[in-house]
């Protein structure tokens, strides 16, 4: 835990009980300072109390006497509407930051050389950040990988000379984090989500843009600059850091490229390395060469070798529910893509394979699977689930052969079957939602391993040994 030294003696006001929210709650308290926590949650309060939390309604609270309001990610900041907390912090002339601020003004007051790596993006960071964790870790470095992704950045190991941070950032948390400033800061994409929370797509846009705010001359700005919205963030964000651009299927003359699978880091037209990705399953299609050539960016930046990075990447295991080949029956594989909530991510599975056997369905988000035309003449078979069977099924029309299973259960059965019994070469069974699980499952990860599990089950399966990470 990194005790949140920089609040000693001051009270501060925490609401949000998650994960996120408790560890905030304890590292405050560990570090001297006042709490009064808080969720709307009775469950989330329930569960504090039994830690021994400090709780306070912050709706009678005098919002005058806090130092700060320390805000859950999760918390309406600004859409669709403030929430009741943010509306008295403003009212009290307060500050309002999450626990990645804490994090950074814990890390200045200690005066470590302890480099940070920052990954947002609307697609791919969880990915991205494991790996560049696994990259470091490899090269023998001392890497503590969170944020977004696994552990509260607060439970992270305390700021030492030499330790490295790999924090996923998602934009809530972006944010809420005004005094972000990474060695390394990586963007690797921005689609349309989230915009319930912000907006439209510039204030999406502009937010994801601000993990760039505080970098200077002797940081790394890595920007995948395959779409507009990154392309323009790129040439802002390069007037005063040193940009590493990242593109994905044609060659540049200065930063890195992948095409067909060869990643080349290239200066003034030269390349001065190059790195294989082919037959690397983890890192497998165009979306994770866009991970691993922004991953590479990042580690070049801290001074790794193109040697050591290609090992790295070779060693990767992946990460579970993205991409993830999980089984075998005969020459059918079986992927697990549960992490696929929308269509841009699921558009990244489906371009990956030839032959699919497509399981899709749960809560849809805006805009369906309609952009995912193009690849459509890969699907066999469509087997559809949850609330959005239907609407999938007008959409694939008579295009794509599709069956409304309704459950996961019946879609993996029938899957299976068909895909072992008419033999196309290079068959995949591929879990890639396109929706939201909130349907029929609390989240992408408890339907990820009722896949799993249900894969485990069929007959004659050989499932892949090792766990992803």
């Amino acid at each position: 835990m990194i005790p949140a030294t920089t609040f000693a003696g001051q009270s501060v006001a925490v609401f949000g009980l998650g994960g996120s929210g408790r560890s905030v709650v304890h590292a405050l308290t560990a570090g001297g300072a006042h709490v009064a926590a808080w969720d709307d949650g009775a469950a989330s309060r329930e569960r504090a109390l039994a830690e021994g939390l400090p709780l306070a309604d912050l709706a009678s609270a005098d919002f005058a006497k806090f130092s700060a309001l320390v805000l859950s990610p999760g918390v309406p900041l600004t859409h669709p509407e403030p929430h009741w907390t943010v509306v008295k912090a403003k009212a009290a002339g307060i500050e309002i930051i999450g626990d990645i601020e804490i994090f950074f003004r814990e890390l200045r007051a200690s005066g470590a050389l302890a480099p940070v790596i920052a990954i947002t993006g609307t697609n791919g960071k969880s990915t991205t950040t494991a790996l560049c964790g696994h990259l470091l870790r490899a090269a023998g470095r001392d890497a503590n990988v969170g944020g977004n992704i696994g552990t509260a950045v607060l439970d992270l190991a305390p700021p030492a000379p030499g330790r490295h941070y790999v924090l996923e950032l998602s934009s809530y948390q972006i944010d809420l984090t005004p005094g972000l400033h990474a060695d390394a800061a990586i963007l690797l994409n921005v689609t349309p989500d989230h915009l319930d929370r912000h907006g439209d797509m510039t204030g999406y846009a502009a937010v994801k843009e601000k993990i760039f705010a505080n970098q200077t001359e002797a940081d790394t700005a890595v920007i995948c600059i395959d779409d507009d919205y990154t392309r323009a963030i790129a040439a802002r964000a390069g007037a005063h850091a040193k940009l590493a651009p990242v593109t994905i299927g044609r060659e540049i003359d200065d930063g890195i490229c992948v095409i067909d699978g060869q990643l080349q880091e290239r200066a003034g037209g030269a390349t001065l390395a190059a790195v294989s990705l082919v037959g690397i399953r983890s890192l497998r299609g165009a979306h994770n060469w866009e991970n691993a050539a922004a991953a590479y960016g990042a580690m070049r930046a801290l001074g790794l070798t193109a040697e050591e990075i290609a090992d790295g990447f070779k060693s990767f295991p992946g990460l579970k529910h993205r991409m993830q080949e999980i089984a075998q029956i005969g020459a059918v594989r079986f992927v697990n893509d549960s992490k696929g909530t929308n269509a841009d991510a699921a558009a990244r599975a489906l371009g990956a394979f030839d032959t699919i056997y497509w399981i899709a369905g749960g809560r849809a988000k805006s805009g369906g699977i309609d952009s995912l035309k193009e690849f459509f003449p890969r699907i066999m078979r469509a087997y559809l689930i949850g609330e959005a069977a239907e609407a999938f099924a007008a959409t694939l029309g008579t295009e794509v052969d599709s069956i409304i299973c309704r459950t996961l259960d019946q879609a993996v059965r029938m899957a299976a079957a068909d895909a072992r019994a008419e033999g196309r070469p290079d068959a995949v069974v591929l879990l890639s939602p396109a929706c939201a699980s909130f349907d029929q499952y609390p989240n992408f990860e408890v339907r990820g391993d009722h896949f799993h599990d249900l894969v485990q089950a069929l007959d004659g399966v050989t499932m892949v040994k090792g766990e992803a990470a």
